[in-house]
């Protein structure tokens, strides 16, 4: 189906803006979310960038603690519409910031790190006891299996009886 220019540039203006999901700005316009994806790269395309001007080129796991300190104080009292805005502007994913707040609210009890690092070692110990144990047992097991065919083998070799 053909749209009119006007439309795709209002199409291409609403998705760079980032207000809306491109589902949302499909259903707003009446047309397809491939066809917002697709008239969003022909628009990336002839302005020689991948990303638009209000997006910021840095990956979540780049963030560093203030920053992401920062962007849970600031979208604290957001609603959950306002927060998927600020987090696509950002390049984010709300289960990201959540993360964050989870990770923030555990490490201010002091109880997150210091207790996942012992328990952690507690258990990396406890593998490998596991892991020595059963070797051991592996090893005696192998041995109790040759030990019977070498038994077998010399019976029949030296044709004693069933009953030695």
């Amino acid at each position: 189906m053909k749209y009119p220019q006007d439309v795709k540039e209002a199409v291409v203006r609403s998705a760079l803006a980032q207000e809306m999901t491109q589902d949302a700005i499909a259903e707003r316009y009446g047309v397809s979310r491939s066809s917002v994806q697709q008239w969003m790269r022909q628009a990336r395309k002839r302005a020689g960038t991948a990303m638009s001007a209000t997006a910021i080129e840095k990956r979540p796991q780049d963030w560093t603690a203030e920053e992401r300190f920062s962007a849970i104080l600031e979208t604290q009292a957001m609603s959950e519409e306002e927060r998927g805005v600020w987090c696509r502007r950002q390049g984010l994913h709300g289960h990201q910031l959540a993360q964050w707040r989870r990770d923030a609210v555990a490490g201010s009890r002091g109880e997150g790190a210091a207790r996942e690092q012992a328990e952690l070692k507690r258990l990396r110990q406890e593998n490998a006891e596991l892991k020595r144990d059963l070797a051991r047992k592996d090893k005696a097991l192998a041995e109790t299996a040759a030990l019977l065919v070498l038994k077998k083998k010399a019976q029949l070799l030296w044709g004693q009886g069933e009953d030695s």
